[in-house]
């Protein structure tokens, strides 16, 4: 049965893959999405939904990390308290979706810790990618056990081009067959913890002897250039493109490597993880609780030692049996687990869940 009902997203960007994935199933049943990147937008679209609309706000930084004063900023918290107070009171369910333990670049830190909390204390349903987040942003803000719906992260399976073959994709790069290519593929910020693999790729070729090639592509800032300028790897041919990756061009950096090496420092979630499963390619993570039990099992996710990171992946990196193990059965299994569809649909359950439950007006 077709709902009719709006979700308003936000900040929603139509060329961001997750959240074309979430919508497929809920907007062929009839759920209107309709979205908004500014936080003055979201305030005036949140005006217009009405009993049995779903607001769902995904990353919190646009409502107070892109003031320009602190007293700016605390204004937009209180704005944007009101906002979840009236969305309530009009019988508007809310689904706060936790991206990220705190959003990475902070300028207002008290601020979003009280955006945290006002979503903790007003989402009628907290979606979660693992049954640990809501015990990992514990010091930030406190979940109500009943309020949590795990859904997975989703893989991208069907989403990009999956045509180029692994000889023409290293090719392109100039790759040659002995080369080892090592990727990192994402935003590339002070919290990836780049500059660490980039010492210890460096390391690892000066020690083991072995040719690797390191692959750095992904978005950064003019700041995070200069902090990577004195860690570009002497020992190690290394090939860059510092901004946003068309997706038409994703697989071509996928197929050409042999690894993808995530050096996270702090992460909750992470979608780059998920890109690689898709291609195939096996990964390295940070050895945190909450990742290596989200990935049990699976024999193309190795876990560098956060307490030491570059020498573990120095060690990793020098490994000639890093990859031995890897059974594609497992990226086909674990794939299979997520599949965008599947994702979608339980998706769309939450919300068919919100809308058509009675909604009691917030006192």
């Amino acid at each position: 049965m077709l709902t009719g009902h709006q979700v308003l997203v936000f900040p929603s960007w139509r060329s961001n893959p997750y959240l074309n994935i979430l919508s497929l199933a809920p907007r062929s049943q009839g759920f209107k999405f309709i979205g908004e990147t500014d936080f003055y937008g979201f305030l005036r679209a949140a005006r217009g939904l009405r009993r049995g609309d779903i607001a769902h706000v995904h990353w919190t930084s646009p409502i107070a990390q892109s003031a320009l004063t602190e007293r700016d900023a605390s204004r937009r918290v209180r704005q944007f308290r009101r906002a979840l107070t009236g969305m309530r009171r009009r019988g508007v369910r809310i689904v706060w979706t936790v991206h990220n333990r705190l959003p990475h670049e902070l300028t207002y830190r008290d601020q979003e810790r009280d955006i945290y909390r006002a979503l903790a204390e007003s989402a009628d349903a907290v979606h979660v990618m693992t049954a640990d987040s809501p015990a990992i942003i514990a010091d930030v803000c406190e979940v109500p056990r009943e309020k949590v719906r795990v859904i997975p992260h989703p893989s991208y399976q069907g989403i990009y081009d999956t045509g180029v073959t692994r000889d023409d994709a290293r090719a392109s790069f100039g790759l040659t067959p002995d080369e080892v290519a090592v990727l990192f593929l994402g935003q590339i910020r002070p919290y990836k913890g780049v500059t660490t693999l980039m010492r210890a790729a460096d390391r690892a070729a000066r020690d083991d002897g072995r040719p690797l090639a390191l692959l750095l592509a992904g978005h950064t800032p003019p700041g995070s250039l200069a902090e990577l300028e004195p860690d570009m790897p002497a020992s190690v041919r290394t090939v860059t493109f510092f901004d946003f990756v068309p997706d038409g061009d994703i697989a071509r950096w996928f197929a050409a490597a042999d690894v993808a090496v995530f050096p996270y420092r702090r992460i909750l979630n992470s979608g780059s993880v998920h890109l690689a499963a898709t291609f195939g390619v096996p990964a390295v993570l940070p050895d945190e609780p909450h990742l290596r039990a989200q990935y049990a099992g699976q024999s193309w996710v190795s876990f560098f030692d956060t307490g030491s990171p570059e020498e573990s992946l120095t060690a990793m990196l020098s490994d000639s049996s890093l990859l031995a193990d890897v059974d594609p059965a497992d990226v086909r299994s674990f794939l299979q687990a997520v599949s965008p569809w599947r994702v979608s649909r339980l998706y769309g359950d939450l919300l068919n869940e919100l809308s058509g439950s009675r909604v009691a007006a917030a006192s």
